[in-house]
């Protein structure tokens, strides 16, 4: 991937988004054996990278941000969490306020 981002002067802007997106997936995937993300955790972070949340962020901040987001989850919307582990399962509704909780979040930076 590094090697095709050399010619990005040359690249449109949707291949250049995706590029930056798959950045940040590579990104939050990486998880210190030592401190695993829990599975809401996990979930929560796939979702919102799903939904682009992570996708402007620049690269070397997008740990940091997905460490802030998680907090702010656990903080202010424990209950999303909750229903994920307890539930195990994504309804529409529950991805409704993951974004929800996500656009808060961003609002508030």
């Amino acid at each position: 991937m590094e090697v095709f981002t050399q010619f990005a002067s040359d690249l449109d802007d949707a291949t250049k988004a995706q590029l930056q997106h798959g950045k940040a997936l590579m990104e939050l995937l990486k998880q210190p054996l030592s401190h695993p993300l829990s599975m809401h955790e996990q979930v929560l972070t796939l979702c919102m990278a799903t939904d682009g949340v992570f996708d402007k962020i620049p690269t070397k901040q997008v740990k940091q941000y997905q460490k802030d987001i998680l907090d702010f989850m656990d903080l202010k919307h424990p209950e999303i969490g909750k229903e994920i582990e307890q539930t195990k399962a994504l309804s529409d509704e529950l991805r409704q306020k993951i974004k929800d909780a996500a656009a808060e979040f961003a609002a508030e930076q």
